[in-house]
């Protein structure tokens, strides 16, 4: 299945039915008075997630939405028939935004959350509505109120609590292979993640949490170099980034800022996430190398690395236990 991860639709609430004119014609009543309906109300644009939803695909083969407008109304003060809404499934985790402004209409997270996107229009009143004593007998109604109507653009962001973020090659899909029953596409060559892999790693008993695996960064991603920044809205989300290093590089450390500076690229606040740093493929490594890499410090902090091997199943369960330890902590403000 393809996955597409935004999409820009046009959407319309049903007009609201006009007003009906009409006057009573009852046998052995000479004079009778007004009596038509009012307009039934047209049909809202309600966005609402399906949690089977996982990809904004099927937006790209449809993109115009309209709901139905409201029945007019009708003699013997009768009211048009309402029209129904208009439900628009998305997947949890859309971010909802109108195109002129840039304005954040609405942003959908939980399962079966709702929103009404574009309000319907109300239905005009009938000639019954404005009789008045002084005015017994108006030939006029009201047409409906338009519905609303605007051009709007879906983001999903994947629901996930940590994020894996590395150069292409450097081991995330086999981690994540290993740490969860994800099954990504997995080569000795870059770039064989296209799309974001989810993995939901078991620790215990309601003990999980979700991994995205986000295809692989280059030195001038932000501009759009290799796959570019495209897909890295999806750890926007997250509690936790796992900076992935390949052990076999000539130097980590360079590697590590230049994540970090195409991070910052893109969102400065990503950086402020809790973070792990984990060198991969250390089975590649001789004994000299391995120490030399763990005494490697990466940030002011000192953050050492943990030293993994998703093949031998090195350290695996630690990070693990490290990831959920952290991301379970309360958040302290």
């Amino acid at each position: 299945m393809n996955f597409i991860d935004h999409a820009k639709i046009y959407v319309k609430a049903g007009d609201g039915g006009r007003g009906h004119v009409s006057f009573r014609r009852e046998k052995g009543v000479p004079k009778g008075g007004p009596d038509g309906g009012s307009g039934g109300n047209g049909g809202n644009v309600i966005f609402q997630t399906d949690p089977q939803l996982s990809t904004l695909l099927d937006f790209h083969y449809k993109r115009v939405y309209k709901a139905k407008d409201g029945g007019p109304g009708e003699k013997y003060n009768c009211t048009g028939r309402s029209a129904e809404d208009l439900i628009i499934k998305v997947p949890c985790g859309t971010l909802i935004k109108e195109i002129l402004t840039d304005d954040l209409v609405a942003d959908l997270v939980e399962p079966y959350e709702s929103a009404i996107v574009a309000r319907s229009g109300r239905g005009g009143r009938g000639n019954s509505e404005f009789c008045t004593p002084t005015n017994q007998a108006p030939r006029y109604a009201d047409e409906g109120t338009p519905g609303q109507e605007l051009e709007v653009k879906l983001e999903l962001k994947l629901i996930a609590d940590v994020g894996l973020v590395g150069f292409p090659n450097a081991g995330k899909s086999t981690l994540i292979s290993v740490i969860s029953a994800a099954k990504p596409k997995i080569a000795d060559y870059p770039f064989t993640t296209l799309i974001p892999n989810l993995g939901i790693v078991q620790i215990g008993d309601h003990m999980n949490y979700t991994v995205a695996d986000i295809p692989g960064l280059i030195e001038g991603a932000s501009d759009g170099k290799g796959l570019g920044i495209q897909f890295l809205r999806h750890v926007e989300r997250t509690k936790l980034l796992i900076f992935l290093l390949d052990a076999t590089s000539e130097d980590v450390k360079s590697d590590f800022k230049i994540l970090k500076n195409e991070l910052k690229k893109f969102n400065p606040k990503i950086l402020k996430k809790q973070i792990i740093i984990c060198i991969s493929k250390v089975d590649c490594l001789d004994p000299t190398q391995y120490k030399k890499l763990m005494k490697t410090k990466f940030t002011t902090d000192k953050i050492e690395p943990m030293m993994i091997s998703a093949v031998a199943n090195m350290n695996i369960q630690e990070l693990k236990m490290k990831v959920w330890n952290l991301i379970s902590q309360p958040k302290v403000s």
